[in-house]
């Protein structure tokens, strides 16, 4: 019984570290892109920086385990290397603003955080009650990992765009955590399973929500061509209605009345403003190449 304990959690945690090898890997298309633009645009820090730390912590975690934390220390000794390489090209391509708010970020959390708590658990905490702390503690920043792609997710919802969220990170986030989950219940660590519910969970709505504003764009887009075309067709009957001429009046019909002692100069001033009525079809060519014009 403890031989089958032993082989499905040897099976999970190599199975966990491929997958979780896989996940490291999956920013590396976001940061090519990064990298070729020599901008990071919209894509933000917080997610390589909280993997960073929690992958320390798992490695001080496993060093407190008796020999059972092995298949931990590897996978989070090269997580720890990727996820350095990654926050290394973001600061360089990142502008003065998005690159000192990671510095102060990465010297807070990474730095003073991680050196805080490995003085406190050393003075203060020893044997199954250290390990219980970290334990503790790993589990709340897996948590902030599995969390951090929220604020990714609340972009999305907000611009209707998938760009900034790609599908590979989700998928593999999503199999990586379930099968760390099981490789938790294997060697009955409640430390290493519970967060991974929650990475699960987290990992599958994220998908969904690709899956919806994936194709969000192809409707709006028919309904910002269909609103368009209404509103060209109102304009060219605007233009239509301006160009137009009236209707005669009665007064064009019948004969003007005789003019009887009228001033010269009046008739003058009348001659004038009949000279300048020119025909409705001239008047039609001059405003339509005034509308043109303008």
């Amino acid at each position: 019984m403890a031989l089958t304990h032993n082989v499905w959690a040897f099976v999970f945690g190599m199975l966990g570290n491929i997958i979780s090898f896989v996940v490291f890997l999956a920013p590396v298309p976001t940061f090519v892109r990064i990298c070729k633009k020599k901008s990071t645009e919209g894509f933000q820090s917080l997610p390589y920086v909280s993997a960073l730390f929690s992958a320390m912590l798992w490695i001080y975690y496993a060093m407190q385990k008796d020999g059972s934390g092995f298949l931990l220390i590897t996978i989070n000794a090269v997580g720890c290397v990727i996820e350095t390489i990654y926050i290394v090209l973001f600061v360089t391509y990142a502008n003065k603003k998005t690159r000192i708010s990671t510095l102060k970020v990465l010297g807070l959390l990474n730095f003073l955080g991680f050196a805080a708590i490995v003085l406190v658990c050393e003075l203060l905490t020893e044997g199954s009650t250290r390990e219980k702390v970290l334990g503790g503690i790993c589990v709340g920043f897996s948590v902030s990992v599995f969390a951090a792609p929220l604020s990714i997710m609340r972009v999305v919802v907000r611009t209707r765009s998938v760009e900034f969220m790609p599908f590979s990170l989700s998928l593999f986030l999503t199999i990586s955590a379930v099968t760390w989950l099981f490789y938790g219940l294997a060697i009955k660590d409640f430390y290493v399973a519970l967060p991974n519910v929650l990475g699960a969970f987290l990992g599958a709505v994220q998908m969904i929500l690709y899956i919806i504003f994936k194709y969000y764009k192809i409707p709006m887009a028919q309904k910002t061509d269909k609103s368009k075309a209404v509103s060209d067709h109102s304009i060219d009957i605007a233009k239509l209605t301006t160009v137009t001429p009236g209707p005669i009046s009665d007064s064009a019909v019948h004969q003007p009345p005789l003019i009887h002692n009228v001033p010269e100069t009046q008739i003058q001033v009348t001659e004038v403003k009949s000279q300048n009525i020119t025909d409705p079809k001239d008047q039609i060519n001059k405003d339509v190449e005034n509308q043109s014009q303008v």
